[in-house]
């Protein structure tokens, strides 16, 4: 199966290495400065491009966290996100940062997220760039466990060819308060590599 041009260009814009430092120095008591890489990885390619994602405190770059697998596919004429959460992430800690670490991932070796799924959708800015944004369904819930514990997560995002603002914030079931993340508004991330 082909990958259409659209999907292609979500892959481009969202691989690589990203930096909030901009943002961090502008508003330090809301943002932390982090580094994400968001890296390609040879799986599910017959019908998606997917990446390992992972971010880091650039006070710690040698303790990166929050490590993900999105799985980027076209279902009729819309793009989808699907994310997975490695079964053990410690055997694939800071694999942003040495993507050899990656060669043998399998899919054996990753949850599905069955309710981690986001919507893209896509606007044309000029001739050859646009703006994506992926969001979740109304009324669905993104949640997984943890360390032994139920975690619930708000996911979505914007990329550009050189932006990426996310707006992942972790939930209170509860509550349903942002209790971390992006509880203000996105964190601001530029390409740098």
């Amino acid at each position: 199966m082909s990958l259409s041009p659209q999907l292609i260009t979500l892959g481009q814009y969202l691989a690589g290495e990203f930096d909030n430092q901009e943002q961090a120095m502008a508003e330090p008591v809301w943002y932390v400065h982090l580094r994400l890489w968001q890296r390609p990885i040879n799986l599910f390619s017959e019908d998606s491009i997917t990446l390992f994602a992972e971010q880091a405190n650039t006070v710690n770059l040698d303790k990166p966290y929050r490590q993900r697998i999105m799985r980027l596919r076209q279902e009729s004429e819309f793009l989808q996100v699907q994310y997975y959460m490695p079964k053990d992430p410690n055997a694939l800690r800071g694999a942003g940062s040495n993507p050899a670490l990656l060669n043998q991932l399998t899919s054996e070796q990753l949850d599905l997220l069955p309710g981690c799924i986001l919507s893209v959708t896509q606007e044309t800015l000029a001739p050859n760039l646009y703006r994506f944004t992926a969001s979740a369904p109304p009324a669905s819930i993104c949640s997984f466990t943890y360390l032994g514990n139920r975690i619930q997560v708000s996911l979505g995002f914007e990329a550009t060819e050189t932006k990426f603002l996310s707006y992942d914030k972790g939930i209170d079931s509860e509550t349903g308060k942002a209790t971390w993340g992006a509880t203000v508004g996105p964190y601001r991330y530029t390409k740098i590599h």
